[in-house]
């Protein structure tokens, strides 16, 4: 799922019920989470400069205002969304807020069917093509569930005059974004606070449910997991750089391949992937068992595959490199390398693979140990 927030966007207040992962693409913005049960931790001074005289001037009061923890997502954050937790995002940046997204229905949160579900506290399915909104869900029917309830009783449940009850309800055209009239300002901690969070690193200790951090940034050349001075970097958010990804069971990759670069035969035990192309082209390979090529494309930005558990998958980079995400359905996948460093090919005897490939002992020799200490990534030739 891909979805556009322009600036001065808000998408709407919502819950699914299935974790979701997210990769911000382009743009910032602020986004709300709301854990059940959990205090509002953040309380303003004073009202909001500028709003005293207004709400006043509506009958309105100039109390203070509580809520949860708002942080700031950039280009680059990986966010987990848990299932069942109120979130909504606002754009405050000058460009488009682009976010990809998957949702795991097998989740064992989920016990409905297998149908994407959200539900939400405001707003209605939008018109097409209106403004502010550019996504898949667009397609789907979502409405408030306010809407279903017993205006008097929601009158009462709310301690508010049933006319504003009436207010919330029956907003089906308004959209799931909408385009905030004013700028927002919210209570969040000071910007460069936030900031230092990209170099914090968990103590061994569990975060408590409410402190959970939800967001890790994957772009960070010097958190790269693997690197090859030929061929470039693969960044991994899993489990332990994430714990928060522990529940959603998921986690995601971040791969950066230069010009004509391979991303070497492998396979992965425990999950699947979903490729997204974020930049360049590449040439995809993906084998099943038995031993029969399931997909030889040519992928371009914008463009999304799957790699089903154990087939293996290898890429080839375009002319001009290759940038993608890959979301897991596993909190800390296993991948098993056919060649190179650390393979299976390497772990085995010689004798093993010269009888197994029937080929000399140098010949075995040299597919065991040609690839020197390189694993995953190559710098491959030029095509």
């Amino acid at each position: 799922m891909r979805n556009t927030l322009r600036p001065n966007a808000l998408s709407l207040p919502n819950y699914h019920p299935a974790p979701r992962l997210i990769y911000i693409e382009q743009g910032e913005g602020l986004l709300g989470v709301t854990f059940p049960g959990c205090a509002e931790t953040f309380q303003s001074e004073k009202s909001q400069e500028g709003r005293g005289e207004e709400e006043q001037e509506e009958g309105g009061s100039s109390r203070r205002d509580y809520h949860q923890k708002i942080p700031r997502i950039r280009r680059g954050d990986i966010i987990a969304l848990p299932p069942g937790v109120n979130h909504w995002c606002y754009n405050d940046g000058n460009e488009d807020l682009i976010a990809v997204s998957i949702n795991d229905l097998n989740h064992q949160s989920n016990q409905l069917d297998q149908k994407l579900r959200a539900y939400y506290l405001a707003g209605g399915a939008p018109r097409r093509g209106q403004q502010g909104l550019r996504s898949q869900e667009a397609r789907e029917t979502f409405n408030s569930v306010m809407d279903g309830f017993d205006p008097q009783l929601l009158a009462e449940a709310m301690n508010v005059p049933e006319e504003l009850v009436r207010r919330m309800q029956n907003q089906n055209e308004r959209g799931l974004i909408v385009i905030a009239q004013e700028g927002m300002s919210m209570i969040r901690p000071d910007e460069r606070e936030e900031q230092g969070e990209y170099g914090f690193r968990s103590n061994g200790f569990e975060e408590t449910f409410c402190t959970m951090r939800l967001h890790q940034n994957i772009d960070e050349r010097r958190e790269a997991d693997i690197y090859s001075k030929q061929a470039s970097r693969i960044n991994i958010v899993n489990q332990h750089k994430l714990p928060i990804l522990r529940f959603l069971d998921m986690s995601a990759e971040r791969g950066n391949l230069y010009p004509n670069a391979l991303y070497t035969p492998h396979w992965t035990i425990n999950s699947h992937s979903i490729v997204y192309v974020t930049r360049g082209q590449a040439q995809v390979q993906i084998v099943d068992n038995r031993g029969q090529n399931v997909m030889n494309d040519r992928v371009n930005e914008g463009e999304m595959f799957v790699i089903p558990q154990y087939f293996a998958p290898t890429m080839r980079a375009g002319t001009n490199g290759l940038e993608f995400l890959s979301f897991r359905t596993n909190g800390s996948p296993l991948k098993s390398a056919v060649g190179g460093y650390t393979s299976v090919l390497r772990a085995m005897p010689l004798e093993v693979i010269t009888n197994a490939y029937k080929m000399s002992p140098s010949q075995a020799e040299g597919l065991k140990f040609n690839t020197g200490r390189q694993t995953y990534l190559a710098s491959g030739r030029s095509s």
